[in-house]
């Protein structure tokens, strides 16, 4: 796993998810609310990060499995201290920041960090690298 180009492409994959939150926040989240908003938010967070992934799948040159979920793991780890951090930066409780990783109170972060993991390897298998 080349770490500087794991780490390159997860920078690009929170510029691109800081871009669909704050669209999410300002025209998602007024017309259908925020829970619901932050669900689908996932979903469309996940088709960004697999779009992310297909095209830098050669460039980051994890050929292997265990090497295309090193990345994902990194990336997974990486996003959580950055949604936590970014969380408390504004001011966000504790119970906030969790639930959006609790599937009982319809948080789906869980899930969509499991595809996050998953990613690297998807979008290898797409982009037939390896």
């Amino acid at each position: 796993m080349n770490l500087s180009k794991a780490i390159a492409v997860w920078i690009l994959i929170v510029i691109a998810e800081s871009i669909h939150g704050t669209i999410r926040q300002l025209f998602i989240a007024p017309m259908i609310g925020d829970m619901l908003s932050r669900q689908v938010g996932v979903f469309v967070g996940s088709v960004i990060i697999l779009l992310i992934s297909w095209l830098s799948a050669r460039w980051l040159g994890a050929k292997t499995l265990k090497n295309q979920l090193q990345v994902g793991a990194l990336w997974v780890v990486l996003i959580v201290v950055f949604e936590v951090g970014l969380g408390t930066a504004f001011g966000y409780t504790r119970e906030r920041i969790l639930s959006d990783y609790n599937l009982a109170q319809g948080g789906l972060m869980g899930l969509g960090l499991l595809f996050m993991l998953l990613a690297p390897a998807l979008g290898a298998k797409l982009r037939k690298v390896g």
